[in-house]
């Protein structure tokens, strides 16, 4: 499943990790090993040392076992949304910071996140047809009135309220120019060029959207 969603995500934005996010998965116990305090249900570990990077994905094995049962690109509901978005974040930070790894360009949390909730709602509105109704659907059910974890810090709810925010402008932006006009060849260039971008620059895109 993780596998699929990273061929999508890599087809989507027309890049080549070259790696299998399924080599790179571990298990609760291992990550258990290296993380002494939140412990998600979705969760990138990254360890720099002498300029190399090495990763580890952990996503709930149970969230995995649930779309595998209940195959998303049939039907995305209340039964299997909340797992297929925890999957797709997962893939999501994993390729996007193997990207910037690769250009030797340093990324922040808040970069990954931001990048992340597009991803969800451009992946979810993909999987069906995409028109109005579904983005405006997909937005509401993906960036009004957000529900964070209990335990997060000042710091964390900052950011993830943060990204949230303006990944919500931005899917309002091309809901606008380019899945009401039917755009989406449009859309998906857009899309690419977004990616490129560093922090600054997708904020700064994101103000002249909005």
């Amino acid at each position: 499943m993780l596998g699929r969603v990273q061929r999508g995500l890599e087809t989507l934005y027309r890049i080549d990790t070259g790696v299998a996010v399924d080599d790179f998965v571990i298990d609760e116990p291992t990550r258990d090993n290296f993380v002494a305090d939140r412990k998600p249900r979705e969760q990138l570990l990254v360890v720099e040392d002498g300029g190399e990077m090495s990763l580890a994905l952990f996503v709930c094995p149970a969230a995995i076992a649930n779309l595998e049962r209940h195959d998303p690109n049939h039907r995305l509901g209340d039964h299997n949304l909340g797992d297929f978005l925890l999957a797709v974040e997962g893939v999501s930070h994993f390729i996007y910071a193997i990207m910037c790894a690769r250009a030797e360009r340093p990324v922040t949390q808040l970069e990954l996140e931001l990048q992340a909730e597009v991803d969800k709602y451009v992946t979810c509105l993909l999987v069906g047809d995409p028109d109005t109704r579904a983005s405006t659907r997909w937005r509401d059910r993906l960036f009004v009135e957000p529900c964070y974890d209990a335990d997060l810090d000042a710091e964390e709810r900052e950011r993830y309220r943060a990204a949230n925010d303006n990944a919500h402008r931005y899917a309002t932006w091309l809901e606008a120019m380019f899945v009401g006009p039917r755009r989406i060849p449009e859309m998906l260039a857009e899309l690419r060029r977004f990616y490129r971008h560093g922090l600054a620059g997708k904020l700064a895109q994101i103000a002249r959207a909005a």
